[in-house]
């Protein structure tokens, strides 16, 4: 039986055991998603803002991109991850309203995607599937066995990455 382990928002979770690591709602959020094929640890991070340096209230460390991989990253290596074998996978970052302006901090979500992908290339994580952008939101399941990422959203139908 798989256990259900929930992502909530600006949070992450490890599991090296048979569950599922699932997070709702993720509007201009990202989810990302990292596994290790070899001991089967999956990791799951539920980021609301790119940096943690734009901001003073940061205590928070699993709100941002930069810290909250390299917390997560931390955690599935006490779980028996090895760094050199993670893989990730990215969900979310939508534009949920439309701007007529070109204001960056109305355009959250693509900021979170590419902070997420920065951060990820500079730990050498291969980011090996995307859902990403669009105006919707998305659910996503992470499963621990076999690192399969389950997209599921409203009018856009489900799809696994």
């Amino acid at each position: 039986m798989m256990e259900m382990i929930k992502v909530g928002m600006a949070d992450y979770k490890a599991t090296k055991s048979m569950g599922i690591l699932t997070t709702l709602g993720l509007g201009s959020c990202v989810g990302i998603a990292l596994y290790d094929r070899i001991s089967k640890v999956a990791g799951l991070a539920h980021i609301m803002l790119p940096s943690s340096l734009e901001i003073k209230n940061n205590s928070n460390k699993a709100k941002f991109a930069d810290t909250a991989i390299l917390e997560l990253i931390e955690e599935m290596v006490l779980l028996g991850a090895n760094k050199k074998s993670l893989v990730a996978k990215l969900a979310g970052g939508s534009q949920m309203f439309s701007f007529d302006s070109n204001n960056d901090i109305l355009r959250i979500g693509e900021r979170n995607v590419i902070a997420s992908r920065k951060k990820l290339q500079e730990l050498n994580v291969p980011i090996i599937a995307e859902d990403t952008g669009g105006n919707y939101g998305r659910t996503i399941e992470l499963n621990s066995l076999d690192g399969v990422l389950l997209v599921k959203t409203i009018g856009h139908g489900v799809k696994t990455i």
